[in-house]
């Protein structure tokens, strides 16, 4: 059995935020029975993106302009421990599905709305994706520049997992207590949170905050990063594998009056080698490095690849391991099934 074994959640999210949380949830057990509008959710058009969003699902599709179809919801909501929406704010009272309703249907529901900046507030309304949420939130930096179409969601993936542990606080309270709760969630507020609790930034440098952090270009066009922080012990295993051993010993308060004489002289050392060669002298003698992969050879990695990320998702347990390999549901392929799991 997995943790989330038996946790009911109905989802009505559409392309990534809400899919990603409640795919979080069914990684761990929980049976989602995902309702998608007739001929199905849009994002089925993009399927390497869909399949990967939505293993271990069950598909029902449902029309909520229709009576029979909110009807039918209604059925599924009275059993449901958990309901996710992601429409723009209002839109799920206009269809008849809003938290007020279901949650006087069903008092024990955890119902969680996730939007781009919650359900209050005077940016409730603007429409947006995660590059506006990012923007909002001082999550792009001031020399930004138009993302690549493979470049990280961050606000949508932030969101997502900040809602699925939401949604399991309020199910254990619910199921404690027998009261259920409303989320809201803006994905604005997620990135706008982490941001407060990082120092502001007052000038830039074009160094790391510190000798030792940061990305470095190597000779065969490649790139590394380094983590020294604080460490003297780690400082000096970088200094002493890129051969600038004169460094070695300068102590961390001496280092951050000399960032950017003493993270010139790291950048240069580091230039001298292919990424392979500097990954092995580097990891060789303890330093903390990273090479910066491309996506296939992240996916390629063994450590991940071992770990079994892709397939298992990024939750580690022993006692309740999470589901293995799964695969997205057909559109519509669960109907009549409600809560009964298919043998």
């Amino acid at each position: 059995m997995a943790l989330l074994d038996g946790l009911r959640v109905l989802d009505l999210t559409m392309w990534r935020p809400g899919p990603y949380a409640t795919q979080l949830l069914a990684q761990l057990g929980a049976d989602v029975i995902k309702v998608e509008p007739p001929g199905g959710e849009p994002m089925r058009m993009f399927g390497d993106h869909f399949d990967v969003l939505n293993r271990h699902k069950r598909s029902m599709v449902l029309d909520l302009k229709s009576g029979d179809g909110r009807a039918a919801l209604m059925r599924l909501a009275e059993d449901a421990e958990v309901f996710v929406e992601g429409f723009r704010p209002g839109v799920a009272e206009r269809l008849g599905v809003g938290h007020e309703t279901l949650r006087a249907l069903n008092p024990r529901l955890v119902y969680c709305s996730i939007s781009g900046y919650g359900a209050e507030g005077p940016l409730r309304d603007v429409p947006g994706h995660d590059i506006n949420y990012r923007a909002y939130a001082a999550a792009l930096p001031p020399d930004a520049v138009s993302p690549e179409a493979d470049e990280l969601p961050i606000a949508d993936m932030s969101a997502a997992t900040m809602a699925a542990f939401a949604i399991t606080a309020a199910v254990l309270k619910a199921r404690a207590g027998g009261a259920g709760d409303r989320i809201d969630l803006g994905m604005a507020d997620v990135l706008a949170h982490w941001v407060g609790t990082v120092p502001e930034a007052t000038a830039r440098s074009g160094a790391g905050p510190v000798p030792g952090y940061g990305v470095y270009p190597t000779k065969d066009g490649r790139k590394i990063t380094l983590g020294v922080v604080s460490e003297e012990r780690l400082w000096g295993a970088t200094c002493r594998a890129l051969g600038i051993e004169e460094h070695a010993d300068v102590p961390f308060m001496e280092r951050l009056g000399r960032i950017g004489e003493l993270d010139a002289a790291v950048t240069a050392a580091v230039a001298k080698f292919t990424m392979a060669e500097a990954i092995e002298r580097l990891s060789a003698a303890g330093a903390p490095v990273a090479p910066v992969l491309s996506r296939p050879e992240m996916i390629g990695l063994d450590h991940f690849r071992q770990r079994k990320i892709q397939v298992e998702g990024p939750v580690r347990t022993t006692v309740h391991p999470p589901l293995k390999e799964g695969t997205a549901p057909e559109p519509d392929e669960h109907r009549g099934q409600g809560w009964r799991l298919a043998e």
